[in-house]
């Protein structure tokens, strides 16, 4: 299932609600087996993703009373968006070294070089300095807090002309324990301007419930996937984008967030981009995998059924 299925996808879930399902495994599209592309790590690892975070964006209204530029007055709606907005840069959310983020981190310690490894199974200790690590990078960054993204500036429509209107967008993708509340609260609080409004766009969601890692839902897909990548270690991890397995959790008692391909740091540089594509061995494997999955008994790879 993909992104752009969301309206069949909010159809199937209202289809299943009605008839009270009671559906045990929903596993949509979201991490892979991740083969050198996360540093450190000496072994592929087999994303699954037990969470994924929440969305928001909030449309920033700044006005002032216009007039012309040769005569420039402190009521300018220009600056006071602009304040509002690299205030909210300059204080984002908070990070946070917990929840689906801290299980990805027990799942991808016995498999990193000596330091990392070390610094992930003591942070009760190196906390701090692992925080510190992950914040220096944007793709590690976004796993430990709800980020905080302008995306659209609009205001003004000469340029010997004062605005009288100024409007941003600040987009938010939200970590379990935050909440679309809670977003437009520290944002408000961080812009600290009366005369600036803030009010969340739609369509806007919190973050899914995860789902424990002793979950049936997960072992039962954990299974299928050792016995699909036998070389890959399994562990959990926080998607940070967005799924249609959100609107299962009415009906599901597991949705899970998985693809059965490997993904190496050449694909990744062409996700949603130029050349992106599927390898014909990945493709077959992952034939093998919904076929172990869809039946409930997985089995190892014999030499009939590995790619070749």
């Amino acid at each position: 299932m993909t992104r752009n299925a969301a309206a069949p996808a909010r159809q199937q879930w209202r289809h299943c609600s009605s008839d009270a399902a009671n559906i045990g495994l929903a596993l949509d599209e979201g991490y892979s087996v991740l083969d050198g592309v996360i540093g450190g790590v000496n072994a592929p690892i087999a994303m699954i993703g037990v969470a994924e975070k929440g969305y928001v964006s909030v449309e920033l209204t700044a006005t002032g009373a216009g007039g012309h530029s040769s005569m420039p007055s402190n009521d300018n709606a220009a600056v006071r968006l602009a304040r509002a907005v690299a205030r909210l840069a300059g204080e984002p959310m908070p990070a946070r070294l917990n929840g689906p983020t801290a299980a990805m981190f027990d799942g991808i310690a016995p498999y990193s070089d000596g330091t990392m490894r070390v610094a992930l199974a003591n942070r009760w200790l190196l906390g701090p300095l692992v925080k510190r690590q992950l914040l220096a990078s944007p793709d590690t960054a976004a796993a430990i807090r709800t980020t905080t993204a302008p995306t659209m500036l609009d205001a003004g429509t000469k340029d010997n002309v004062l605005p009288q209107s100024a409007r941003a967008v600040v987009n938010h993708r939200i970590l379990p324990g935050d909440t679309v509340e809670s977003v437009l609260a520290h944002d408000r609080r961080v812009i600290g301007d009366p005369n600036v409004r803030v009010r969340a766009l739609g369509p806007a969601h919190n973050p899914s419930r995860p789902v424990s890692t002793g979950s049936p839902e997960f072992q039962s897909l954990a299974s299928v996937i050792r016995a699909s990548f036998p070389e890959a270690a399994v562990a959990p991890g926080l998607v940070l984008g967005a799924t249609d397995g959100r609107h299962y959790e009415g009906v599901a008692r597991g949705v899970l967030r998985f693809s059965p391909i490997t993904m190496r740091k050449a694909d990744v540089t062409r996700f949603h981009g130029n050349d992106e594509r599927i390898g014909i061995a990945d493709y077959m494997r992952a034939i093998v995998f919904f076929e172990r999955l869809v039946s409930g008994s997985p089995r190892p790879d014999s030499s009939a059924e590995r790619p070749r």
